[in-house]
C-alpha cells in the first residue's frame, strides 16, 4: 500500500514551517472556509484551533460504522479542539456533484469526507482534495505505523488522502451448505456448478457492489491473465469466463444488500464475498449463521480501505482539528475498534491495533461469527492492490455492456 515516502520527504520542512507559522494561524474559530475564514495553506495550520470546532462529515463509503465511534472517542476526550459532529450519508456516484459547487463558490457545507476508492479518485480528477498527506506529514507520523498493505493502499491516494482502516477483502466464496456439498476450489469448478444448477450462483453488478468488484479483479490472477492490471488489454481470459458464467445468470442486482437477501431466502445458494461482506450480514442477523464460507485454492487478495479526504478551501482551524483526529484514530488503541461487528474484517490500518484491544463486543462477534482459517489465510497468500481508478472505470464500462447489459437496472 504505502511506503511513507511522501511523509518522510516532507517532514523535517513542514518542522520549520509550522514553527515560522503557527503563532501567525488565521484565527478561525468554528468558521467554515466559505464564510470569511482564511483557507488552510501548506504547513500553515496551528497545532490546535483557536476555538473549538463542530465538524460536518460527509460518508459515502459506509465508513461511520466503522469510524463513528473513533469520532465519538475523540470529541469526548477533546471538546477543546471539537465541540460537535455531524454526519450525512450519501452515495459515492453523488460525491463530485455534492462538494464541487461548495468548492467553486468557496461556501463550503462538508468539512470532512469519508470515502473509498472511488470517491477519493473521483474528487482527484475533479482537483477537489487538499493533499492533506503530503503537506501536513508531520502532524501525521502515526501513518508511518500503517501495515504493508495499508501502506500500499496509501499510495493509491496520491497524497490526497489518508487511509483510515483496511482489509484484504476477498474473494472468497460464501454458500448454503444444505445445498452445495462439492465447494468449488477454483473458477472453472464454480463455472461448471453454476452450468449445473443455473440461477443459484449470482452477484451483483461490479460498479455497486464491493464483493461484485472484488471478484472481477480478483478473477485475472486466478485465471493468469496477461495483465491483472489492464482490464482492457490484459483480461481476455477473465472476459470470456465472465460471460460464460453470465449464461447461467438471469439477473444482477445494483447492490449488494440484495445479494444477502437471495442468500438468506434460498435464491441463490452460492455467491463471491469478502471477509466483511461473510461475517457482518450473519453476525447482524440478515443470513443464517449456518452460512458457510471457503476460499480458492490458489488467489490473491485484493486489498480495499477507507480514506479521509478534505475538501480544498478548508479554513485553517478546521485543518487542523481534522489533523488532530486523524492522528488520533490512527492509534493502535483507537484503530482497533475498525474490529467492529466485522465489516471490514479485520478493519484496522496500522500495527498493533490487535483484537485484544478492540471493545468487547467487537471481540465477541469475531469469537461468534468470524472464520479460524481468517487470519493464517491473509498471511498466507499474496496480496494486490485495485486497479487504479482510470482502470477501473474501464473494466466497469466493459463488464456493463459486455456481461451484463440488459440484466441490470442502473441507479
Amino acid at each position: 500500500m504505502r511506503k511513507h515516502t511522501s511523509a518522510r520527504l516532507g517532514a523535517g520542512l513542514l518542522v520549520l514551517g509550522l514553527a515560522l507559522t503557527a503563532c501567525a494561524a488565521p484565527k478561525t474559530g468554528s468558521s467554515s472556509a466559505g464564510t470569511g475564514a482564511a483557507a488552510a495553506t501548506a504547513g500553515g495550520v496551528p497545532a490546535k484551533p483557536s476555538a473549538p470546532v463542530t465538524l460536518d462529515i460527509l460518508d459515502v463509503a459506509g465508513n461511520q460504522k466503522l469510524t463513528g465511534p473513533m469520532v465519538d472517542a475523540f470529541v469526548k476526550a477533546h471538546p477543546d479542539i471539537i465541540s460537535s459532529v455531524k454526519w450525512e450519508s450519501a452515495g459515492a456516484p453523488d460525491l463530485v456533484g455534492t462538494i464541487k459547487p461548495q468548492v467553486d463558490s468557496k461556501n463550503l457545507k462538508v468539512d470532512l469526507v469519508m470515502t473509498g476508492t472511488d470517491g477519493l479518485s473521483a474528487g482527484i480528477g475533479q482537483n477537489l482534495w487538499i493533499p492533506i498527506a503530503k503537506d501536513y506529514a508531520s502532524q501525521l507520523s502515526n501513518m508511518k505505523n500503517y501495515l504493508d498493505p495499508a501502506a500500499k493502499m496509501q499510495d493509491l491516494a496520491q497524497g490526497f488522502g489518508v487511509v483510515t482502516t483496511y482489509y484484504p477483502s476477498g474473494p472468497l466464496l460464501q454458500y448454503d451448505p444444505a445445498v452445495v456439498t462439492d465447494v468449488p476450489k477454483t473458477p472453472e469448478a464454480l463455472l461448471a456448478w453454476a452450468k449445473a444448477h443455473p440461477g443459484k450462483f449470482g452477484y451483483a453488478r461490479p460498479a455497486n457492489s464491493g464483493p461484485g468488484r472484488t471478484f472481477l479483479m480478483g478473477l485475472p490472477y486466478m485465471l493468469g491473465d496477461k495483465d491483472p492490471k489492464d482490464p482492457v488489454n490484459g483480461w481476455d481470459k477473465t472476459w470470456a469466463y465472465l460471460k460464460d458464467l453470465g449464461s447461467t445468470i438471469s439477473t444482477y442486482p445494483t447492490g449488494t444488500g440484495q445479494v444477502i437477501s437471495n442468500m438468506a431466502d434460498g435464491t441463490w445458494a452460492m455467491v463471491p464475498t469478502t471477509t466483511g461482506w461473510d461475517i457482518n450480514p450473519r453476525a447482524l442477523g440478515q443470513e443464517p449463521k449456518t452460512i458457510a464460507a471457503a476460499p480458492f485454492d490458489s488467489f490473491t487478495w485484493v486489498t480495499d480501505a477507507h480514506y479521509a479526504v478534505i475538501p480544498k478551501g478548508q479554513s485553517a482551524d478546521k485543518v487542523s482539528a481534522i489533523l488532530n483526529l486523524l492522528q488520533y484514530m490512527l492509534s493502535p488503541e483507537v484503530n482497533a475498534m475498525a474490529y467492529d461487528t466485522g465489516y471490514f474484517y479485520p478493519g484496522p490500518a496500522v500495527k498493533d491495533a490487535t483484537l485484544d484491544k478492540a471493545p468487547a463486543k467487537s471481540q465477541q462477534t469475531i469469537k461468534d461469527f468470524g472464520r479460524d482459517w481468517y487470519d493464517a489465510l491473509i498471511d498466507k497468500m499474496p496480496k494486490a492492490t485495485p486497479l487504479t481508478p482510470d482502470q477501473l472505470v474501464k473494466a466497469f464500462d466493459i463488464w456493463d455492456r459486455e456481461v451484463g447489459s440488459g440484466k441490470f437496472k442502473a441507479k
